[in-house]
C-alpha cells in the first residue's frame, strides 16, 4: 500500500515541482516507508509524489511514479489488483515487455494497450490513482468501486491538488485551510465528514467509482465508471433463483476466490479475528486454502461487555490457525487518544477507532498485510436497524400519534444505564448489551417516516445546525434512497449505508489505523463480485427470523459449530462511556469548557455543556455525541 500526491499547475523547473511533491508524499511517510519517488513534466507543470509500502515485487522494478514502456502514460498508484496475474498473462501474449511483477506495471501496461476506459471494468482490487496522458497533457484521478482508497483533491489559486491524505495537501505553498462550517455540521451529525465533502473549505473526496479529468488550464471533469445502483438495479431485475444451499455455495465459490486472490503478497501475512460472523468467516476461508496455520490477530479489554477476545481465540483453536492475542489496560488504551487526530487526518470520531489502530499496531509486529470481515454488514444485513427498525415502525405505524408520543416519553424518561437494570432479568431481551441505549434509540424513531427512523438510527446530534455556529448542513440526495413506504426499507438503508457510511466511517477507520502502522488491511468481503453477487440474493437468505446475515452464517458454519458464534452482536468499542467520567474528564473539560467553545468560535456552548454535565450525572450516555466534538476540538487544537 502507498501514499500518493502530487499537482497540476504552473509551469516551472522540474527540480522544483519534484521538491514540492516529494514534501507532500513525504507527509505520509507512513503510509510508504519502504521507498520515495517523485516525477515532474516541467512544460505542464505536472507532478507526482509517492510513498512507497512494498507487497508484491519488493525490488526497484516496483518504483514509482511509473512510466509506461511506451513512454506515453505516468502512473502513481496506491493499492492492490488482485487479477494482475492473469492480466499480465493476457497482456504479454499481446506482446507486453514486462521489467519486473509488480501489480502497477500491469495497470499501467493494460492502459497503455486498451485504454484506461477498457482496463478498470478489468481491475479485482482495491486502488486510487493518478495517470498522465503525455499525448493529451491530461490528468486523471480514479478511485476504487467501494471507497477502500481514499482521495482528496481541489483547486486552489489555479493549482490542482490531490493526495492519499489532507496532509499531503497541507504541504503544498498554495494551499490554505479554511474549515468548511457546512462540512462541520455534518461531521456533528454522523461522527465523519461524509463525501465528497471535506472539513476544509473548497477540497473535495473523490467518490468511490468515480474518476476526474483534467487538462492543463482546464476545469475538472467527474463521471462515475462504476455505480452501486446500476448493481442493485440488475439485481433486483436478474435476482439469484437458486434455493439455500445453491446460495450458500455460490457465495462460498465468489467469496473464497476473493479471499484466496488477497492471500497473495510477498511479505508476510494474517487476519484480524474478533470471533464475530465476519471475520471468523474470512478466516476461515482463508485457512480452508492454507497448508499451513493462518496468522491471526485479537486484542482483549478486561472491561466488562467490551471483550471479544474470548471468542476469538475459541474460533482460533477450532480452525487452527496461529493465533496472537493482546490484552490491553484502559491506560495504554487512553495513551493512543492524543495521536488520534494526526492518525486520522481529518476529524473521525467513530470511537472503534481506538481498538482498530491498537489492532493495527500489535498486528503490524509480526505481519505486513492483515485481512479484515469489514463490509459484512452492509452487503448481508447485519447492522441490527435493518430488521428491528422495519419490524417496530411496521408494529406501532397504526397506533395513535398522542400514543406513540407518551410511549417514547416513557422511555426517554429513565436513563438507559438503569433501564438495563430494570429489564435485566426479562426473558429473551434482558441479556442484549446496552439494552437501554437501544430502548432509547427505538424512542427517537417512533411515528417517523422511514426517512426520518434511519436518518435519526445513524444520527449523533440530530440538530447540528444548532450547534455550530455559521453551520448549514449540506442535504445530500442520496437520502432520497430511504425515502418511502416499509416494504424494501431493509434494502434501502443497506444501500445507502453501502455509498455513505462504509466507506466513509468503516473503510476509512481502517485505512487510517492501519497505514498508521504501515499495515496494509484487505477486505474480501467487497470484492465487486461479492457485492454484485450480493445485491441479487432475495432479502430473506440475508435477512431470516429476526436474524441478519443469515447466508454469511450458513457458510461459516461449514467451518465453525455454530455454537462459537452464536451471540448477541457486540461491536468494535471500548468504554468511552465511563472513561469520560473517570479518567478523560479532566481531558475532556478541559476540550469542552465553556471559555474555550466560546474562544475557538465553532459551537454554541450551550447545548453542548448540558449534554456534558447530564453525561457526568449518569442520566444520560451521551458518549458518541460528545466524542464528535472531543475529536474535533482535538484535531483543531493541532493545527
Amino acid at each position: 500500500m502507498c501514499g500518493i500526491a502530487g499537482f497540476l499547475g504552473r509551469p516551472g523547473s522540474a527540480d522544483a515541482l519534484e521538491r514540492t511533491a516529494r514534501a507532500m508524499a513525504d507527509a505520509m511517510t507512513r503510509r510508504g516507508p519502504d521507498d520515495a519517488g517523485s516525477w515532474a513534466d516541467a512544460e505542464a507543470g505536472a507532478a507526482f509524489g509517492h510513498r512507497r509500502l512494498s507487497i508484491i515485487d519488493l525490488s526497484r522494478s516496483g518504483h514509482q511514479p511509473m512510466a509506461s514502456a511506451n513512454g506515453r502514460f505516468v502512473i502513481c498508484y496506491n493499492g492492490e489488483v488482485y487479477n494482475a496475474p492473469e492480466m499480465r498473462s493476457e497482456l504479454e501474449a499481446a506482446g507486453s515487455v514486462f521489467r519486473g511483477h509488480s501489480d502497477t506495471e500491469v495497470l499501467l501496461e493494460s492502459i497503455a494497450l486498451h485504454g484506461l476506459d477498457a482496463t478498470l471494468p478489468k481491475l479485482i482490487g482495491m486502488f486510487a490513482f493518478a495517470l498522465w496522458d503525455r499525448e493529451r497533457r491530461e490528468l486523471t484521478l480514479v478511485r476504487d468501486r467501494l471507497g477502500i482508497k481514499p482521495l482528496y483533491w481541489a483547486v486552489i489559486g489555479g493549482t490542482f491538488l490531490f493526495g492519499s491524505e489532507l496532509s499531503a495537501l497541507e504541504q503544498h505553498p498554495d494551499f490554505t485551510g479554511e474549515i468548511d462550517r457546512a462540512a462541520l455540521t455534518s461531521f456533528l451529525r454522523f461522527n465523519y465528514v461524509p463525501a465528497p465533502q471535506c472539513i476544509y473549505r473548497g477540497v473535495q473526496k473523490l467518490m468511490p467509482g468515480h474518476r476526474l479529468t483534467i487538462s492543463t488550464g482546464g476545469a475538472p471533469r467527474i463521471e462515475a465508471w462504476w455505480s452501486l445502483a446500476d448493481v442493485r438495479d440488475r439485481g433486483q431485475t436478474r435476482p439469484f433463483e437458486g434455493g439455500d444451499e445453491a446460495a450458500t455455495d455460490a457465495l462460498d465459490e465468489i467469496l473464497g476466490d476473493a479471499v484466496g486472490r488477497r492471500m497473495i503478497a510477498d511479505v508476510p501475512l494474517g487476519a484480524f479475528l474478533s470471533g464475530g460472523v465476519d471475520s471468523s468467516t474470512v478466516a476461515a476461508l482463508m485457512q480452508a486454502r492454507s497448508s499451513t496455520p493462518v496468522r491471526t490477530f485479537t486484542i482483549g479489554f478486561d472491561e466488562p461487555g467490551y471483550n471479544e477476545a474470548e471468542h476469538a481465540k475459541a474460533v482460533a483453536a477450532h480452525l487452527g490457525t496461529d493465533h496472537t492475542e493482546l490484552y490491553v489496560t484502559a491506560a495504554e488504551a487512553q495513551a493512543a487518544i492524543p495521536d488520534l487526530p494526526s492518525i486520522y487526518d481529518e476529524p473521525f470520531a467513530d470511537a472503534s477507532q481506538i481498538p482498530t489502530f491498537l489492532v493495527s499496531r500489535m498486528t503490524r509486529e509480526h505481519v505486513t498485510v492483515a485481512l479484515s470481515g469489514d463490509g459484512g454488514d452492509e452487503l448481508f444485513g447485519g447492522y441490527n436497524r435493518y430488521f428491528q427498525a422495519p419490524s417496530i415502525l411496521s408494529r406501532t405505524r397504526r397506533l395513535p400519534g398522542l400514543a406513540l408520543r407518551a410511549g417514547a416519553g416513557l422511555i426517554r424518561s429513565v436513563p438507559p444505564a438503569r433501564l438495563s437494570r430494570l429489564l435485566a432479568g426479562v426473558p429473551r431481551i434482558g441479556g442484549i448489551p446496552m439494552l437501554g441505549e437501544k430502548l432509547h434509540k427505538i424512542a427517537d424513531i417512533l411515528g417517523r417516516s422511514p426517512e426520518d427512523a434511519f436518518r435519526a438510527l445513524v444520527s449523533q446530534w440530530q440538530d447540528p445546525d444548532r450547534l455550530v455556529i455559521g453551520g448549514r448542513e449540506t442535504v445530500d440526495p442520496v437520502w432520497k434512497e430511504a425515502a418511502g413506504d416499509l416494504e424494501g426499507f431493509a434494502a434501502r438503508m443497506q444501500y445507502v449505508d453501502t455509498l455513505t457510511y462504509l466507506p466513509d466511517d468503516i473503510l476509512t477507520k481502517v485505512d487510517r489505523a492501519s497505514m498508521a502502522v504501515s499495515l496494509e488491511a484487505r477486505v474480501p468481503m467487497i470484492d465487486h463480485r461479492v457485492v454484485e453477487f450480493a445485491w441479487s440474493l432475495p432479502q430473506h437468505l440475508k435477512i431470516r427470523d429476526g436474524e441478519g446475515k443469515w447466508i454469511l452464517r450458513q457458510l461459516l458454519y461449514r467451518h465453525v459449530p455454530r455454537d462459537l458464534i452464536e451471540r448477541p452482536k457486540m461491536g468494535f468499542g471500548i468504554p468511552i462511556e465511563s472513561w469520560l467520567r473517570g479518567p478523560l474528564r479532566d481531558w475532556a473539560e478541559d476540550l469542552l469548557s465553556e471559555e474555550r467553545l466560546r474562544r475557538d468560535g465553532w459551537f454554541d456552548p450551550a447545548p453542548i455543556r448540558a449534554c456534558w454535565e447530564e453525561h457526568l450525572s449518569g442520566r444520560r450516555n451521551w458518549q458518541y455525541r460528545l466524542w464528535g466534538v472531543l475529536m474535533f476540538n482535538a484535531w483543531a487544537s493541532r493545527r
